[in-house]
């Protein structure tokens, strides 16, 4: 297994003031039994006026692809990993795959229309949607889509007034990770990195990257409710200044910030940290090399992710593109994707073809253990939790409070 989850979630919240009056409320990770009417409430999110294809035709024969590191691998990094062959010689769509490191290149990439198709993650999923370099995409000529998770579907990131706009693909939650020999007893929230870090002072490591600010707002939501925040990603000024409070403190206590993985699996192998915020792939690694960890995922919730395929807005291979989303969700190509990759496969049918135990560990399918995820989305102007009272603080103000926080 080999992850490639990326560095960094940077964005630019600038562009996402192309969404003229917000983009309503985001909810956590599970689906509230209505995805349709949940869509409608992003009040005043009008998107561009694209066309919808009404059927598919002849491939064009060429397919150009933006990814995530991981997620279009044809052989060229192992031989025995390889999911863009089989499409091309299935569809006779020639792949080309340029990769990404953050969501604010691949939002600037795909504005250069030269890309049929992007693996776009929920901070840029919107930006993407509202600046018109998406299209709406057509569900009904996407046959693998009936397999996909139901509480995956027609979310807030993917979906605007019941229009999709890409096909989940993969997701996964941070994780709250400790060294069983030296943090006892066991932890059950995340108090025990936040009040309760100095029982372990030096020895605490956090998500390096502003977005980490949501974990902190998400431990306030819960903590102390009279500050009113009801999504982590929509904070006002005060709500802000509490969590960077609550950050600075905890700056005290942290050995390190981390991004790359195997940069954390070492800080746990040596002892250098002994809790802080991971992911399951992380923990399994880990594990596997003997080191005594275990991870959870706190009854009150975490942070995550949840990436979608889309399709470019001034593509030319525009039936390639569909039969990428369809191939790319197959439970072949998906169960493939989720192992070498590390993340939850969004077609259900995917676990059948996954290694023994690997849905499991990652639980995949299980709606309850998905509602307690906040999936990563980005802060901006008009409040993601409905408020119009107030304006709240974007990820250029969160961007400048890390720097302010890491000192």
């Amino acid at each position: 297994m080999r992850i490639n989850r990326r560095a960094s979630t940077g964005v630019a919240a600038v562009v996402l003031a192309l969404v003229a009056a917000g983009c309503g409320t985001e909810d956590s990770g599970g689906d509230d039994g209505d995805g349709g009417s949940a869509a409608e409430e992003q009040g005043g999110f009008t998107p561009p006026d694209l066309p919808m294809l009404d059927e598919l035709g002849e491939n064009e024969g060429t397919l150009s692809v933006l990814a995530w590191p991981g997620y279009a691998e044809d052989g060229s990094t192992d031989k025995s990993v390889d999911w863009v062959t089989p499409f091309e010689e299935d569809t006779g769509c020639e792949v080309s795959v340029k990769y990404f490191g953050t969501s604010d290149e691949a939002v600037s990439l795909m504005k250069t229309g030269e890309y049929d198709v992007v693996s776009a993650s929920g901070d840029a999923t919107l930006r993407l949607i509202a600046g018109g370099d998406v299209e709406p995409v057509n569900m009904d000529l996407i046959a693998n889509y009936a397999d996909v998770w139901p509480f995956l579907k027609d979310r807030l990131w993917n979906t605007v007034g019941d229009v999709n706009y890409g096909v989940p693909h993969g997701y996964g939650a941070n994780l709250l990770m400790y060294n069983t020999e030296e943090v006892s007893p066991a932890p059950t929230d995340w108090s025990v990195v936040f009040d309760g870090a100095s029982d372990h002072s030096g020895a605490v490591t956090a998500y390096d990257s502003p977005i980490y600010i949501a974990d902190a707002a998400l431990y306030l939501m819960n903590t102390q409710p009279d500050l009113g925040i009801e999504n982590p990603y929509a904070l006002d000024e005060d709500q802000l200044a509490a969590a960077v409070d609550v950050l600075k403190a905890q700056r005290e206590h942290v050995g390190e910030y981390w991004s790359d993985y195997l940069k954390e699996i070492q800080a746990f192998t040596t002892g250098d940290s002994v809790v802080g915020t991971t992911w399951q792939v992380i923990v399994n690694l880990a594990q596997s090399e003997g080191v005594p960890v275990e991870a959870i995922l706190p009854e009150t919730g975490s942070t995550g992710w949840s990436d979608t395929w889309m399709i470019g807005s001034k593509t030319e291979s525009r039936n390639c593109a569909y039969a990428w989303l369809n191939h790319i969700i197959s439970p072949e190509a998906n169960a493939a994707v989720a192992e070498w990759f590390g993340e939850a496969p969004a077609n259900s049918k995917a676990c059948d073809l996954a290694s023994e135990g690997f849905c499991d560990s990652y639980h995949a399918g299980d709606e309850a253990y998905a509602e307690g995820i906040w999936y990563w989305t980005t802060p901006i102007e008009e409040c993601l939790d409905g408020r119009t009272d107030v304006q709240c603080t974007t990820y250029q103000d969160w961007t400048t409070a890390w720097t302010e926080i890491k000192g």
